[in-house]
């Protein structure tokens, strides 16, 4: 091969792999992260039966061409009943980072930059916090709001934000004695601005991993929550829920745990992957 074809191969490869990222693990994790949106958003037209009606026919049937994941011991079929848990395992990955990253996040970044009373008081709540075990803390506060989805989010962010909070908070330290940080108070910039437009942009890396790796712990939280029958409530398909109801029957009807607990396995090793990938590329670990 001349040098001119090897350099056109060079640029022909460049060309199709420009949008992948670099690193294997982040490629992985976005791929199998896109699979299971699109599972999660073609599930009422992809999944084969309808997710809560039930089948007395077909009662507690193992694997066939018709139930590839066979059935419940209501006759539901279980390949429906994954695809559809989907929406709401994802859902709850999301909404269940987003409101403890962004709270941890903002009052880190105050309670660094303004230091003294400020960043007193908040290390001490967060002291009294991390006092307590976080699944202990976390059933607790749903017990007292009561059982449902509702009620695991509220407790996610009352529990979940101190994480973010010591991230943040450690960087803001670091970087608010910057040469470009003095550079904004000399030309007069208000504090809100500095704080906001230069310091948080620069101190979001290590949260923004962390993110991807509170995804799994928020996962499992969720799934463990409505096990225990405090978070997602029957006939809703969640996979936790599932797990739980297919307890009675594991050593006869082993599919109605194993499939969605291999999906949550395959969801967490997603977020997994992402944030040892996204770590790698930020320069950054989780």
């Amino acid at each position: 091969m001349s040098m001119t074809e090897k350099i056109a191969t060079q640029r022909l490869g460049r060309f199709h792999l420009r949008w992948l990222p670099r690193q294997q693990a982040l490629r992985l994790g976005i791929l199998m992260l896109s699979a299971w949106v699109l599972i999660a958003l073609l599930s009422p037209w992809i999944a084969p039966f309808d997710p809560i009606a039930q089948d007395a026919a077909v009662t507690l049937s193992p694997p066939t061409f018709a139930h590839p994941f066979g059935t419940d011991n209501f006759g539901r079929d279980i390949l429906s009943r994954v695809m559809w848990g989907a929406r709401i395992d994802l859902q709850i990955c999301i909404i269940g980072v987003i409101f403890p990253f962004t709270f941890g996040t903002l009052i880190g970044a105050f309670s660094g930059y303004l230091g003294g009373a400020v960043d007193t008081f908040f290390m001490r709540v967060i002291d009294v916090v991390l006092a307590f075990p976080f699944l202990v803390l976390m059933l607790s506060i749903i017990a007292i709001l009561g059982p449902g989805l509702s009620s695991f989010y509220i407790a996610m962010a009352m529990v979940g934000w101190v994480s973010y909070a010591r991230l943040v908070r450690s960087q803001v330290l670091t970087l608010k004695h910057r040469d470009f940080i003095l550079a904004a108070r000399s030309l007069g910039y208000s504090h809100p601005r500095i704080l906001l437009l230069h310091l948080l942009p620069n101190a979001l890396t290590s949260s923004l991993v962390f993110s991807m790796s509170d995804c799994v712990l928020v996962l499992l939280s969720g799934a463990s929550v409505s096990y225990l029958g405090l978070g997602v409530q029957p006939p809703l398909a969640e996979w936790g829920v599932m797990v739980a109801e297919g307890q009675s029957f594991i050593t006869t009807a082993w599919w109605i745990t194993t499939f969605p607990g291999l999906a949550i396995v395959v969801l967490a090793m997603s977020f997994s992957l992402l944030a040892d990938g996204l770590g790698d590329k930020l320069g950054e670990r989780a």
